[in-house]
């Protein structure tokens, strides 16, 4: 694909824009006057402030960061890394509502820690070349632009922007500082250095194109650059969001799963603010685009229930509730369903005090002060439409990535057809993912604490992205490979009113040695039925070899009649094969435990005839 064969939308919007680009001023309500925040959170945020009084900032070595080249463990640098930040984001929002003055000192102890720092750039990101080996120390001279280089420019771009005045008092040596070091490390890099993620023709966007680009449209208009710097900026921006926008299908369907919507979607979403508002409403077109929307319901769309989401990819089954940036990207686009959701969970946080609990919220200044923000706007939201349905969600097949998700009163159906060239792809071509009764019953693991290996040549020697430990066949003992030809062929998508159908062939997602012969077919087609609540996998096949394996969120247990067995509150009865292995799947990483109560299972089965069905029937 050359640059000229896919839609520049972005770019053609900027060609119509010749006036001055003004200054963004995204909070001047709470900057100004407090009282606008409401009671309760005001007070909470102070409280968090106050308990980072007295304290400190941890030291940071260049041994820390060697390690992730030595050992390929990221936590050693990481904790150390984003405890700075979370503290110095936690003190500045108090004093942000506060304005006694009682932060300040702490403050720029942190900015300066942070000024100090070698590089703002994480070990596991310090390349210069895309997918090539880490740099074992940073090279000062030579700014890398990652996600949390960019995210710290913007953070002390939010510092300037909040407190200057008051800062200003202590000493103007202060944001000049922050000034200095932020057109160092990143503008002016990113004006004469290309990285990966700006996008050059077909290479491949995923997140880090709008979640990097998001910051630096933040530093270049909160910090006063010139004109000429911030249309330069602007111009590489459009250019990188119309490369990341090619690798979206109009179906606005997110390959690297409802957790990544909060990277890729909502910053997508932000940086199209940002311009708009900047240029006088220049991009303003965008919230019509039916492809822009479609990226925004996409979190919608996704949502199982309560806390989980349907998780393909290196996605959490439990991915974080929505907030005030959906309910503003909802709002943007005029779509009732994303704003009812979002403001549906605003309420919920707001509620049990987790309105800022999520990890982004405690790492990136600005999406913290959107939440204080408008937090209000959401609550109101929420209390007006008390009175009114709720708005369903609805059934979807999403055909760029092979996605179907269907629903019944009772069950929630997710399956991926597609390939295994997925952005943070795990080999899931055919796999499916069931609730019932708002809990997980078939479940997809999600991935463990990032490493090295997880971005490697060796990712799928981990056992969390192979197909075996999916909702998957392993045929003739071969598992899934990764790549796009390793696909799903003849798919079919049917979501009727009362049965919704997914079929698809999934041989071709085998490393078999005659894909192609007469007996290697390999159908599997899924049916929920809204009328007799049951759900129907039946999988059809000439291969001999073929052992199933099912991932399940509670054990299966026997029960008195042949064949059939208990998963939780439903039965489940399976004809064409035998059970021959069940085995707990211990969960002990950390990330894992943030998604999974408890252990999971695994049960595999032999297929015995040429016609394997198990059906699931609501007690």
């Amino acid at each position: 694909m050359n640059k000229q064969d896919y839609d520049t939308p972005f770019q053609n919007m900027l060609k119509s824009f010749n006036a001055a680009v003004s200054d963004y001023d995204p909070f001047p309500g709470i900057r100004d006057d407090a009282s606008l925040i409401p009671d309760r959170l005001r007070n909470n945020l102070i409280k968090a402030g106050e308990d980072c009084l007295p304290g400190s900032y941890v030291p940071i070595t260049a041994r820390d960061y060697m390690s992730f080249v030595r050992t390929g463990d990221r936590s050693a640098y990481e904790e150390r890394y984003f405890s700075r930040r979370h503290r110095i984001n936690a003190l500045i929002t108090a004093e942000t509502v506060e304005r006694k003055g009682r932060f300040i000192d702490d403050i720029i102890d942190g900015i300066y820690c942070i000024c100090e720092e070698s590089t703002w750039v994480l070990p596991a990101h310090n390349t210069y070349i895309r997918d090539t080996p880490q740099i074992i120390l940073p090279d000062t001279d030579r700014p890398v632009l990652d996600l949390f280089a960019c995210e710290t420019a913007a953070l002390l771009a939010m510092t300037y922007y909040l407190l200057k005045d008051r800062l200003d008092t202590v000493s103007k040596l202060i944001c000049k500082r922050i000034f200095s070091e932020t057109d160092k490390r990143l503008i002016t890099p990113y004006l004469n250095d290309h990285f990966w993620w700006m996008g050059n023709g077909d290479e491949p966007m995923c997140n880090w194109t709008p979640w990097c680009t998001q910051n630096v449209l933040l530093s270049a208009f909160l910090l006063p650059f010139d004109s000429d710097i911030r249309m330069n900026v602007i111009r590489q921006a459009v250019y990188s969001l119309d490369c990341f926008m090619k690798d979206y299908g109009e179906d606005g369907c997110c390959d690297e799963g409802a957790q990544y919507y909060r990277h890729a979607g909502l910053c997508l979403f932000h940086c199209i603010d940002i311009l708009n508002r900047v240029t006088g409403d220049a991009f303003g077109d965008m919230w019509n685009s039916p492809k822009i929307r479609n990226i925004a319901s996409y979190i919608v769309n996704v949502h199982a229930c309560g806390e989980y989401y349907v998780n393909f990819s290196d996605c959490s089954a439990k991915a974080g509730r929505m907030g005030v940036r959906e309910f503003l990207f909802g709002k943007a686009c005029h779509l009732d369903a994303l704003m009812e959701a979002a403001a549906e969970d605003v309420h919920h946080a707001f509620d049990s005090g987790d309105l800022l609990a999520d990890e982004s919220l405690k790492l990136n200044l600005f999406c913290r002060m959107l939440s204080i923000a408008y937090a209000g706007e959401a609550l109101k939201h929420h209390e007006d439409m008390s009175d009114k349905p709720p708005i369903l969600a609805r059934d979807i097949y999403y055909p760029s990535v092979g996605v179907m998700v269907a629903r019944t009163p009772r069950f929630v159906l997710a399956a991926k057809a597609g390939d295994n060239a997925d952005n943070h792809n795990h080999n899931d071509t055919g796999s499916f993912i069931l609730y019932m009764d708002d809990k997980p019953m078939f479940v997809d693991i999600g991935v463990e604490t990032y490493s090295r290996k997880t971005f490697s040549k060796d990712r799928y020697e981990i056992w969390t992205m192979q197909s075996g430990y999916h909702n998957l066949p392993t045929i003739d003992g071969l598992d899934q490979k990764d790549g796009e030809q390793y696909r799903a062929t003849d798919v079919k998508c049917d979501l009727g009113d009362t049965s919704k159908t997914i079929s698809m062939h999934i041989e071709d997602a085998y490393p078999l040695p005659d894909r192609h012969s007469v007996g290697d077919h390999y159908i599997r087609k899924m049916t929920l039925d809204a009328s007799s609540e049951t759900f129907t996998l039946t999988d059809t096949t000439g291969i001999n070899d073929v052992i199933l394996n099912f991932i399940t969120y509670e054990p299966v247990e026997k029960t008195d009649s042949l064949d059939t067995y208990m998963l939780g509150d439903a039965l489940i009865t399976f004809t064409g094969a035998s059970v021959i292995e069940t085995e707990t799947l211990p969960i002990t990483d950390a990330r894992l435990k943030l998604a999974w109560d408890h252990d999971l299972y695994r049960i595999r089965l032999r297929m015995e005839d040429a016609e394997f069905v198990m059906h699931v029937q609501c007690k």
